[in-house]
């Protein structure tokens, strides 16, 4: 789990992020899923938005990413949800030190 100071820093640094990945009338699919696993491998944080066309509850699609990825949730703003997690990958651990170092407080 995130602290806050964490999570005000990820939110930070999410800031200048563009959304990679949409998710639109076919929902959460196994698709979308591995393209939110890699995306992640590859940058450790990113945005991920709910298209207007598509019936998916932002919750709903937050609770099932943290459950089968095993991401963080930085947060849920309007249709778009920033994503954590570190990377399996030791040379694209760029963010994931950073957020170690913030200690709890």
């Amino acid at each position: 789990m995130l602290t806050s100071k964490q999570r005000a820093f990820l939110k930070s640094e999410a800031h200048s992020l563009k959304p990679i990945i949409q998710i639109g009338k076919n929902g959460l699919n196994d698709q979308i899923k591995t393209s939110v696993r890699n995306a992640l491998d590859a940058r450790e944080l990113i945005k991920v938005t709910l298209l207007q066309n598509t019936d998916e509850d932002i919750h709903e699609v937050a609770e099932i990413l943290e459950d089968e990825i095993g991401c963080d949730t930085v947060l849920k703003i309007g249709r778009i949800l920033i994503l954590f997690k570190e990377s399996a990958k030791k040379e694209n651990r760029k963010l994931s030190p950073k957020v170690k170092a913030i200690k709890h407080g």
